[in-house]
């Protein structure tokens, strides 16, 4: 078992009731996967208040840095899923 000093976020967040899914789409989503997409989106709309909340500089969220860095992933560049899927989108719209 691991000791480590560095603390863990844990997220407990009340979940809502009102559905994300995106309109007019052929998709079909399950009633889970819609209670999962709503608390995601819940959660994540606390955390974005709970980092600009000045009383919570300290106790609040905090963005994780690796202390000895993957020498392996040095190199690696973040992916924006959002230019993937507009090319998606465009090239099945060419076809």
């Amino acid at each position: 078992m691991n000791n480590s000093s560095t603390p863990r976020m844990v997220l407990n967040y009340r979940r809502t009731s009102s559905p994300r899914s995106p309109p007019n789409t052929n998709e079909l989503f399950t009633p889970a996967h819609e209670e999962n997409v709503r608390f995601i989106h819940d959660t994540w709309q606390c955390v974005l208040k709970d980092i600009k909340s000045p009383q919570n500089s300290e106790r609040g969220p905090q963005e994780y840095v690796e202390k000895k860095p993957n020498p392996s992933l040095h190199s690696f560049t973040p992916v924006d899923l959002t230019d993937i899927k507009k090319r998606n989108t465009q090239n099945s719209k060419k076809s």
